[in-house]
């Protein structure tokens, strides 16, 4: 009961005037780059992460966080009516929402979709409450041992769940490890890696390396593609009421998918592609009709965007009670919560609970503006994919340049976003993943701090790890997703072998 006291305040802070306004601003922005292909929610949040300076820590983050549960909702649009996901999330809800459009229901496909994003974000929401103060408690019992296996179990699970390649995305987590170390070391002083520039003494700076590598990089691979690309015709959107019969499938998917969504959200490593691709293997699994897929089955649609969207507002429980961001979205708000003087982990709860109470309240009224965005309004959004990318390009890169600049007023964190973004650039064109080095980035200070704290208690014996019941756990269960990883990639590999014999 506690907990839904310090909501009622929080919503008392969300609905100022001013809040309430930065939640409009930031999920029509989240819905703006949704709708936009190619950005998503990443690229969006590092883009007006710099125009936060000078604002209220609440207000900063209650804008940032629409922008990101936004986006989520912006990219099934273009997934539906033109087949071209705004954000990698949306890239499941293509195979069914498409077809839909192409059938004449690309209304149903949308309204389907928005209710299914509405339903599971107000249950994750509803979980953060609940179990958010409860996370917070027991990880005050947390020492420097079990913050270091927790951050290990994650960045396990990130390089594990690569796919395609796990060297790959070893390399992209090693790089981003390397350049958490660049500038001061925070138990010695001495300065590293800088290599005599005195703009690295106090490390890389977070903005210019997120704009790069997720902004940046993304606008120089959709200009490749799209820069002269002619607009698509888009459905006519009407009837968004799914039919009678259709209401129990639909919403017996958006009850699975939230339940995926959620518990993919809570652990440390993954991203908002796989609880959208699990939900849609579930659903054309237990369908007593599978053909169905691929043709227009609403569940396709209902399932994976659901847990889109539950995934989005679960991944806040890891980052509001431990710190630990589990995407490479959430870290951009890990740069943004640092960036105000705040730290999340177990103690923000108590020492800044109104502001906490405040973004989780901001959400609960973002969710319900997004509700009559994609209803009412859907054609409206749907004329944005019209605008030619030629005519986006130039305004966009001079909102980056600006906000990079405006971080330190110093054109080297410009020219800095300019080297992540073409470094970006050519990582994409080589099948390299990003989010490793966004987050290891971010983790790194937190991974060397904990590391040298914990053997310093250990007097140097790395050992007694293993020997605290939490931390020892972690560590076999990181130990456990890599040795799991190497196995079914080197099977996948002979099979490919044999396949080619």
């Amino acid at each position: 009961m506690e907990s839904f006291g310090y909501l009622l305040h929080g919503f008392e802070t969300a609905c100022s005037g001013w809040n309430l306004l930065y939640s409009l601003v930031g999920v029509s922005f989240g819905m703006f780059v949704g709708v936009l292909p190619g950005l998503g929610p990443t690229a969006g949040t590092a883009l007006l992460l710099p125009l936060t300076f000078g604002m209220q820590p609440v207000s900063a983050v209650i804008m940032l966080s629409g922008i990101y549960y936004g986006a989520m909702y912006g990219g099934t649009i273009t997934s539906v009516l033109i087949n071209v996901p705004g954000e990698s999330a949306s890239l499941i809800t293509c195979m069914d929402g498409y077809p839909m459009a192409r059938q004449g229901r690309a209304g149903t496909a949308l309204g389907v979709a928005a209710i299914g994003s509405f339903i599971g974000g107000m249950i994750a929401l509803a979980i953060l409450i609940l179990v958010g103060p409860i996370v917070a408690s027991q990880a005050l019992k947390f020492g420097p041992p079990e913050y270091f296996a927790l951050v290990v179990v994650g960045l396990s699970l990130l390089i594990g769940l690569m796919g395609k390649s796990l060297l790959r995305g070893l390399i992209a987590a090693l790089f981003g490890l390397t350049l958490a170390f660049v500038g001061m070391d925070p138990l010695t002083g001495s300065i590293r890696f800088a290599f005599g520039q005195e703009n690295l003494e106090d490390g890389i700076e977070f903005v210019s390396l997120a704009m790069g590598l997720f902004g940046l990089s993304e606008i120089f691979m959709t200009a490749e593609e799209n820069l002269n690309a002619q607009a698509a015709e888009i459905p006519k959107i009407q009837n968004m009421m799914p039919r009678r019969e259709e209401w129990g499938p639909s919403l017996k998917a958006i009850l699975r998918g939230s339940g995926i969504g959620v518990l993919l959200g809570l652990v440390p490593g993954t991203n908002s592609v796989i609880p959208t691709i699990l939900s849609y293997s579930i659903e054309k699994k237990i369908a007593a009709d599978p053909s169905r897929f691929g043709k227009g089955a609403i569940e396709g649609v209902a399932g994976p965007e659901t847990a889109n969207n539950a995934y989005a507002g679960a991944a806040l429980i890891p980052l509001f009670t431990l710190g630990i961001p589990s995407s490479p979205s959430i870290a951009v708000l890990l740069g943004a919560f640092i960036m105000h003087g705040l730290t999340p982990g177990p103690t923000l709860m108590q020492r800044n609970p109104e502001f906490v109470w405040g973004v989780i309240a901001s959400m609960f009224i973002g969710n319900a503006m997004l509700l009559v965005m994609n209803l009412p309004m859907a054609n409206m959004w749907a004329q944005l994919t019209r605008v030619p990318f030629k005519i986006m390009l130039p305004n966009i890169m001079i909102i980056m340049i600006l906000g990079a600049y405006s971080i330190n007023n110093s054109l080297f964190d410009v020219g800095m976003m300019l080297v992540f973004g073409i470094l970006g650039y050519f990582m994409k064109k080589a099948q390299f993943p990003l989010g490793p080095v966004l987050l290891t980035f971010v983790l790194g200070k937190i991974l060397e701090s904990s590391l040298m704290k914990s053997l310093t208690i250990f007097n140097g014996n790395f050992l007694g790890f293993f020997q605290r019941p939490i931390s020892a756990t972690l560590l076999i269960i990181a130990i456990t997703i890599i040795v799991v990883s190497i196995y079914l990639g080197s099977k996948d590999k002979g099979i490919e072998g044999d396949s080619e014999i």
